[in-house]
């Protein structure tokens, strides 16, 4: 059964989102084999120093391998490690540069029909979701744009008290979910949702914490 975390954001360097991914590794047999996918920057290199901070990091939480993916792979390629990988691990970014690769290689498809465990971090997060919410650079305003639609919920990645007007206004006639660094929303294909720390659901024009 596929079980999906929606991590907030983390510093990796920090481990504040440790506790949630040990969670997702206890789900996924504890030693998992993971497939990491960078792609939310805008350029991907095999010597990126974060590479290596990811990976080790997931040494470090127990994953028996790690396979990042570049952006050559075939979609036979694909096919095969996700048929030998039992945790999916997206990094952060941009959301709409991640939702516009996974989509030209269809990794949608191959998302929804993965019988494992998938993380997705901050950018990798929001790409998971049906919409979500957005920070533009150059202006500095929210907007909601279309995810992948792997879990059915929008939501917020990075949320501070300080974005509370701004997502309430945005929230008049709609609801999304407001996830800190650190904290987690936990959905299942069954439709359970639950969270790890505090996550805020932001619904017409108010914010509520969820229990």
């Amino acid at each position: 059964m596929r079980k999906v975390y929606l991590l907030g954001g983390e510093r990796i360097c920090k481990r504040d989102g440790e506790r949630v991914n040990r969670q997702a590794f206890s789900d996924a047999g504890g030693s998992p084999e993971v497939l990491v996918f960078s792609w939310a920057r805008a350029n991907f290199d095999k010597t990126y120093q974060r590479q290596k901070l990811v990976y080790d990091y997931l040494r470090y939480l127990g994953a028996s391998g790690v396979t990042v993916v570049d952006y050559s792979v075939s979609g036979q390629e694909l096919r095969e490690l996700f048929s030998q990988a039992d945790l999916i691990y997206l990094t952060g970014g941009s959301p709409s540069i991640l939702i516009e690769r996974f989509k030209h290689v269809n990794m949608d498809v191959l998302l929804k029909d993965f019988n494992g465990v998938i993380v997705g971090r901050s950018a990798g997060a929001l790409a998971l979701c049906a919409k979500c919410v957005v920070t533009l650079r150059a202006t500095k305003q929210v907007k909601l744009i279309d995810g992948l639609g792997i879990v059915n919920l929008t939501m917020s990645a990075h949320y501070t008290c300080k974005k509370d007007e701004q997502l309430k206004r945005l929230s008049v006639g709609k609801q999304f979910f407001a996830v800190p660094k650190g904290s987690a929303l936990v959905y299942t294909e069954e439709g359970s949702l639950s969270c790890i720390n505090e996550v805020f659901l932001f619904k017409n024009g108010k914010r509520v914490l969820m229990r």
